[in-house]
Order: structure tokens, then sequence, then C-alpha cells
């Protein structure tokens, strides 16, 4: 057996093997919360397909008069010398879809169906998005303030979730939506009009109805991080409560806020159709996807024209599915304990 080789003096200072390997190498560098998150993101084909069709649907709302312009008609022109004169149903295969009109005709009316379900497009989202920010904001002050300081404020706040939670939301947004007038004057300051008051009101009513659901989720995050040390050692140099809560806490929530948000949009995409379909969402002739279904069920003609009801449903799915899928992923993502 031999014995070991012993280095010493200056061969011992530099290992020239030691020397060479790290030689054109570059310095491991960390990565943050934010990059992780992505990469796990990048790796589900799902989440992205559902991200990417979230991002068409945006853009589509967003440039509604431009799209309608190059590829369709304005969304209540009537076409009326296209239908069938007897059966009122557009006259041709697959509902009158051409190269003028890519989606085909409404029945009795003829009005171009790519129009309107763009246009529809962008009441939906509207709602959907406006209403979940005033959910999201309204949820996570309530749900951090119950769990970051207990007590008798912990107890109303929770006793004000349970009353929302069992609130017959639906009823009540089909009263209040009825009896509202469709144009209302504030102290003769201004008025709304052109289905502006119909709209605040829909965001209003799913907004500030929801926001128990977040609520519940920030609250109980609330209890946990509060025990954390960075909360304990931001106490310890004098910190007070709105600093803890808005710059240690709540940074810490993002990840539950951003995946809460993005599974409650099309939980209220589908209540605006729904308010729509039974006829007090937003007022006709402007075109929403739950008023398109309402009149395609209305009419009766879905046996001879089915592209009448198929198409606004399939756009409600499409979207709905998109935004699950595109949470699902966000969602196991931000979760630290995925690998």
């Amino acid at each position: 057996m031999t014995a070991p080789i012993e280095v010493s003096g200056s061969e011992a200072q530099a290992q020239p093997e030691a020397v060479l390997a790290g030689v054109g190498k570059k310095a491991v560098q960390g990565r943050s919360l934010g990059q992780i998150a992505w990469m796990r993101l990048k790796r589900d084909k799902l989440a992205l397909g559902g991200g990417v069709v979230v991002l068409l649907l945006t853009l589509m709302a967003i440039f509604a008069p431009v799209l309608v312009k190059l590829f369709g008609h304005p969304p209540d022109q009537f076409h009326r010398e296209l239908l069938d004169p007897i059966f009122r149903t557009p006259a041709g295969p697959w509902g009158g879809m051409s190269r003028e009109h890519p989606l085909g005709l409404e029945p009795i009316n003829g009005r171009d169906m790519f129009s309107r379900i763009v246009y529809g497009a962008r009441i939906s989202l509207l709602v959907a998005f406006l209403a979940t920010l005033v959910s999201v904001v309204i949820g996570v002050v309530a749900g951090m303030a119950a769990g970051y300081f207990g007590g008798w404020v912990d107890s109303v706040i929770a006793r004000a979730m349970d009353v929302f939670l069992a609130f017959p939301l639906l009823l009540f947004a089909i009263a209040l939506v009825g009896v509202v007038p469709d144009d209302a004057s504030f102290f003769g300051l201004f008025t709304l009009k052109d289905n502006t008051l119909r709209v605040s009101l829909l965001i209003f009513i799913i907004g500030f109805f929801n926001w128990p659901y977040i609520g519940r989720i920030i609250r109980g995050q609330t209890l946990s991080l509060r025990e954390r040390e960075f909360v304990d050692a931001a106490r310890s140099l004098g910190a007070r409560s709105p600093y803890i809560l808005f710059r240690e806490i709540l940074p810490n929530l993002v990840g539950p806020i951003l995946v809460y948000a993005t599974l409650l949009i099309p939980t209220n995409i589908l209540f605006e159709a729904a308010l729509s379909f039974l006829g007090v969402g937003v007022n006709p002739p402007t075109p929403s996807w739950g008023g398109m279904l309402s009149d395609a069920v209305r009419q009766q003609l879905y046996p001879i024209a089915p592209h009448f009801m198929i198409i606004p449903g399939l756009a409600i799915f499409i979207t709905v599915m998109a935004f699950n899928l595109f949470g699902d992923g966000l969602r196991d993502a931000l979760d630290p304990r995925a690998r």
C-alpha cells in the first residue's frame, strides 16, 4: 500500500488542475422566484396555450373596430337581402359564411356574426376584468386585515364574509338591474347613457359580492405569514402595522392573488353571460355573447340555423377554458412546493 502524496509549499497554494478547471467557466448565478416560475410555466404547454388564447382575445377586444373594418361589417348593419325570404335564415351553406361574412349572418335581421362576436368580447372581458379587480382589491384588504389583526376585527370581517356568501346574488342582480333605468342623472352633473350605467352596475354587483371568496384565501395566508421571522424582525425594528401589511406581507401574497384572479375572471364571464341571457345585461343592440345566446333560444331558429347558437356558445367556452388552463398552470408554477 503506497503512502499518500503530500503537497506543500507553492504547490499547495496553486493546484494546476484546479486552476485550469475554472478557466473560462461562468459563475453560477442564482434565479429569482419569477424566473423559476417562468421556467415551470414554459414546461406546461396547455397553460401556455391558454395564455396565448387569453392574449389574443384581449387584443381582439381592444382592436375590435380595426378588425371589424378589415374583416367584417358594422355590428348593427342589416343584410336582409342575403336572407331566405320565407324562413328568414341565411341563404347558402354554413349559415351564410363567406369571405365578406366569415362567421355567417344572424337570422331575421341578417347582422354580421363576426362583428357581433368581436364586439361582444369587449363587453364580456371589460365586465369580467373590472369586476375581478373590484373583488381582488376588497378581498385582499379585508383578508389581510382579518388575518393580521385578529380579535374583533377578524370576527366582524368573517361574519360579513358569511353574509355575502349566503346572499342570493343572481336574484339580487336580476332585481336590481331590472329596476334601474337605462339612463340616469347624478345630481344633475352628468348623465350615463348607451349602456354605461348597465355596465357599471354589472361591474359593481359582480365585483362587490364576490370578494369573500378571495378574502378567505388571503385571510388564511396572512394568518400564516404574520408568524414568520421577517414580520417579527420588522416589528422589532419599530415598523407599524400598515408598513408590515403592505411592504412585508402583501408582496408574499402576489402569487395567490394572481392565481385566484385568473380563476375568478372566467366565473365573472359566465355570470355576465347568464345575466345577458336572462335579459338583464346590456341592452340591445349592443352585442354580448349571453344576449346572442338568448336571441337564439328566444327565436327558436337553432334547428335550421344552428350557427346562431353554436358560435357565441363556443366563444364563451373557449374563453372560459383558456382562462382556466392558464390559471391552473400559473398556480402550479407559483407553488413553492412544486418541482
